[in-house]
C-alpha cells in the first residue's frame, strides 16, 4: 500500500509492507528540490522503527517521521 503526501515543497511516499495480518511495516521515501542538500540521498528508501503498526498508525506515524525529517532539513517553519 502506497501513499504519498506534500509537505513544504517536498513529496513523502509511505510504503506499507504487510508482516501479519492486520500489521505492517512503513517505510519512507522523501523527494523533494533538487537544490535542497540532505544527509541522506533523496528517494532512499528509510524504514521508519518501531513497528509493525496497524494500518492507520503505520500511515501516521509514516508522516510524522517524514515531516520532522524535512523539518530538520529546512529548520523550524514559519
Amino acid at each position: 500500500m502506497q501513499r504519498t503526501l506534500k509537505y513544504r515543497g517536498f513529496e513523502i511516499c509511505v510504503d506499507l509492507v504487510p508482516t501479519s495480518e492486520d500489521m505492517f511495516d512503513a517505510w519512507i521515501r522523501i523527494e523533494g528540490p533538487p537544490q535542497v542538500l540532505a544527509v541522506a540521498t533523496q528517494g532512499q528508501r528509510i524504514k521508519v522503527r518501531g513497528g509493525p503498526f496497524s494500518e492507520r498508525w503505520a500511515y501516521f506515524v509514516a508522516q510524522i517521521a517524514g515531516q520532522a525529517s524535512i523539518d530538520i532539513i529546512l529548520g523550524p517553519g514559519e
